[in-house]
């Protein structure tokens, strides 16, 4: 599955005001899940966010600091002099900017597929299939 960095998607929607005017050929798609329940039939380019990343990240960074305060404070100053460092620090600014992403959404519950920050479709974790029931309800909503 293609992963892509929140920082991309959230830039489009700050400027997704500025665009209101304009035809979108696109929805914008968010996708939230965690690891254990994988999304599938994503189309390219659509952000995936795992909300439970945060904590996976936490358990990665933790694994074999010893008890002791002063050789855990020794470990992690080496850890954080390697160029691994950054790729981590970025991976934690990037799950937490979709945790905030997703509080911001409301979302409730995963998996959660979200079409231009509006409709949410819930339980479904094939993309394809919830984009097809987005159609159908607005469909439905456009005879009424």
């Amino acid at each position: 599955m293609e992963r892509h960095h929140p920082r991309s998607w959230l830039a489009a929607f700050v400027l997704f005001p500025c665009l209101a005017g304009t035809a979108l050929a696109e929805p914008a798609i968010e996708v939230f899940t965690t690891a254990g329940e994988p999304a599938v039939n994503v189309p390219s380019g659509v952000a995936v966010i795992e909300l439970d990343a945060p904590g996976r990240l936490d358990a990665e960074l933790s694994q074999d600091i010893p008890a002791d305060p002063e050789l855990a404070e020794a470990l992690m100053r080496e850890r954080m002099a390697t160029p691994e460092w950054q790729e981590m620090a970025d991976r934690y600014a990037d799950s937490y900017l979709g945790l905030a992403r997703a509080w911001q959404l409301g979302v409730e519950k995963v998996p959660a597929v979200v079409i231009d920050g509006r409709h949410v479709i819930y339980g479904q974790p094939d993309v394809a299939e919830a984009l097809r029931e987005v159609e159908r309800l607005m469909g439905q909503e456009g005879r009424r």
